[in-house]
């Protein structure tokens, strides 16, 4: 007898009796040869926001990266735990990279929570809140806008947190030098859940929607 859930079981059985049917030879082409994707997706862990899906992508070709409203903390080899800055160095080290791409996405739990935090937390470690303080001032300083509303205080948040990363990613020397010779991309990206819609960054930092 286990346990296991039952949902989750019979996902895999279509997997195999449809997409791992199609793709056999390429998921043994990657197993025997190893990946070589070319680009590393950062993403939120949120369900509904899944980069595969988003961008209709087969084994091996993106290298996703999801944590908690898809933070890029600044670059601190100090010794602790860093498990986004791993991932970072073994793509862009190991799997050599040509394209970071953040991506937030609309109603982002994470952000709601850096732009309304609860004096509560979920738990005594507090996790959470001391990964979103990354931020910084940043969700305050969007807050004091008495001027939006709370929903356009949440998308600009979850814009603006993107560019933060994005700056985050710069401060990691390795990302920094192979930008400037042309080596390496860095891209922004929000996702609207409801609407499908998806929005790029453009050179001036701006978000807009991309001919398709």
């Amino acid at each position: 007898m286990h346990s296991f859930p039952q949902h989750l079981l019979d996902g895999y059985a279509n997997f195999m009796s449809g997409r791992y049917t199609r793709e056999r030879d390429r998921y043994r082409e990657l197993a025997s040869a190893g990946q070589k994707p070319t680009t590393l997706m950062i993403a939120c862990c949120d369900s509904r926001a899944a980069p595969e899906m988003i961008f209709d992508s087969g084994p091996g070709e993106l290298f996703v990266l999801r944590n908690v409203a898809n933070l890029v903390p600044p670059y601190q080899p100090d010794g602790g735990q860093h498990g986004t800055s791993a991932a970072i160095e073994f793509a862009v080290k190991a799997l050599n990279i040509a394209n970071i791409v953040v991506m937030g996405h609309g109603r982002c739990g994470g952000i709601h929570a850096a732009l309304n935090p609860d004096k509560t937390p979920l738990d005594d470690g507090d996790f959470i809140g001391k990964w979103l303080s990354m931020l910084g001032d940043l969700p305050d300083q969007v807050v004091a806008n008495s001027l939006m509303t709370a929903t356009e205080r949440q998308t600009a948040m979850e814009r603006i947190s993107i560019r933060n990363s994005i700056g985050n990613l710069r401060s990691f020397p390795y990302v920094a030098a192979l930008e400037a010779e042309g080596k390496i991309a860095l891209h922004g990206a929000w996702f609207d859940i409801s609407a499908g819609e998806l929005w790029i960054m453009d050179q001036n930092g701006d978000f807009v929607r991309p001919s398709i």
